[in-house]
């Protein structure tokens, strides 16, 4: 039967029931001996990945170990400062720093259910967290965590269904994170037929035309001006609303983007006015992720700039396929060879105006651009798909746990095995043979002998 949240031959303990509390230490790093060892010395950075902690940042010598609380083998350290509930796996005797507090597990029990079990504790822990400026779960406070104790033949059965169930969904996510990578190849392929005119060779044919009326050229030959966004102290230039002053962080390839968009005076605006952006102008990035290039659209009015390089094409060149000629592998390879500057390297005016572009005729150009939109759109939609499969496998496992711990993926095993469940295999009594073994792993209390008197 089941109780509202949980099987009735499982108990509700709380976290110190079924194994020891440890919190760690970081030993003195005013001493290089305490570091370098063969000893894995765990932060909350090496729980990232959760699973078996089988490398860390840093380590600690024989020395530095004495120093500190150790964990052994099969121990689960959890973050209980900042980000709090990231979990992990010692393989090995190892040590963690004081924003982890770490449950050794009777060994009595499943360590691998308890593990999993842990990473649902994180909303229990967000809820009972000090409310301080960084969240904080002390260990007094971690001890009384509460999770449930199945007996332990049905521990180590959840705990094997666990790890294959979960390791098909991170098979899956995996494969699933690997589309984007795949998608922005596909996209630079596209980019690369584009500008070498293989994507359009078939549509040459239609036409009766060919290759040889593409013309070798240079943007300042295709462009009306070339010029430079306002490079000067903007400290106390910016203002709540007015003209939008984009920097190199609102040119993404392709798109402007209005995130962190600052604005100037339409009098300082005027002031500025050669550095001003029309429609159709091609923004292009000097320095940071020099090249990266964006037409500005008509939806953004009136603007300026600063650290951009302004490209107004003339009527040979569609800023369209401008841009995807400056996205283009062929374009970004130019402006790496062509960087300047010593402290910081940029892409500059001049270098702009001398590069090369082997440019097609007009009507041509459209196509291309027509054609590029519409495999790009498909790239879109594969990469949506992707993140929208990705955020419902990232629901899975949190489901999947959900369910376990509800005893729900053992419901038929326990009608199954009743005997595994009851008698001395029952979770009052696992929950005994642990309190017996932690009696008995107690020093004993030593009694000092009264004095006798002559």
């Amino acid at each position: 039967m089941m109780s509202a949240d949980f099987p009735q031959c499982w108990l509700r303990v709380l976290l110190n029931d079924v194994g020891e509390i440890v919190t760690g230490k970081t030993p003195s790093t005013k001493n290089p001996d305490n570091f370098g060892g063969s000893i894995p010395f765990i932060k909350p950075a090496d729980l990232d990945n959760g699973g078996y902690v089988t490398r860390t940042a840093d380590t600690l010598t024989d020395a530095g170990a004495k120093l500190v609380p150790t964990i052994p083998a099969n121990s689960i350290p959890v973050t209980c400062i900042g980000n709090l509930g990231k979990v992990g796996i010692t393989n090995q005797i190892s040590a963690t720093n004081q924003q982890i507090n770490t449950i050794v597990p009777s060994s009595q029990v499943d360590y691998r259910f308890f593990y999993y079990q842990l990473q649902t504790l994180k909303p229990w822990m967000q809820e009972n967290a000090s409310a301080t400026t960084v969240t904080i779960i002390n260990k007094g406070k971690f001890s009384k965590a509460p999770v449930t104790l199945p007996p332990l033949a049905e521990q180590k059965v959840i705990a094997d269904k666990l790890d294959t169930l979960l390791a098909q969904v991170e098979n899956t996510k995996a494969r699933l994170e690997r589309i984007p990578q795949i998608l922005k190849r596909f996209r630079q392929s596209v980019l690369a037929a584009a500008v070498s005119g293989r994507l359009t060779e078939e549509w040459r044919a239609t036409q009766g035309t060919s290759l040889d009326s593409w013309q070798q050229t240079t943007f300042q030959k295709i462009c009306r001006e070339i010029t430079v966004g306002f490079v000067g102290r903007m400290a106390n230039r910016y203002e709540e609303s007015g003209v939008p002053f984009l920097r190199s962080q609102n040119v993404r390839a392709f798109r402007y983007s209005d995130k962190n968009l600052l604005y100037i005076s339409p009098a300082f605006h005027q002031e500025i006015y050669k550095s001003r952006l029309e429609p159709g102008d091609l923004a292009i990035v000097r320095s940071g992720a020099p090249g990266t290039t964006c037409v500005i659209p008509k939806s953004l009015g009136a603007a300026n700039c600063s650290d951009l390089v302004i490209a107004r094409p003339s009527s040979n060149l569609l800023p369209e396929f401008g841009c995807i000629f400056m996205n283009s592998e062929v374009a970004r390879k130019n402006v790496s060879d062509n960087q300047v500057g010593v402290a910081q390297q940029h892409f500059n005016v001049g270098s702009m105006k001398k590069m090369p572009i082997h440019l097609p005729p007009v009507d041509e150009q459209s196509e291309i651009v027509r054609r590029v939109d519409q495999l790009f759109a498909h790239a879109d939609r594969i990469e949506q798909q992707v993140n929208n499969a990705l955020a419902r496998v990232n629901n899975l496992t949190q489901s999947i746990l959900a369910k376990a711990f509800r005893g729900e993926l053992t419901e038929q095993w326990r009608k199954d095995n009743p005997e595994l469940i009851s008698g001395e295999n029952s979770a009052e009594a696992l929950l005994e043979r642990i309190k017996a073994e932690r009696a008995a792993s107690k020093p004993a209390k030593k009694t000092r002998q009264k004095r006798t008197t002559a």
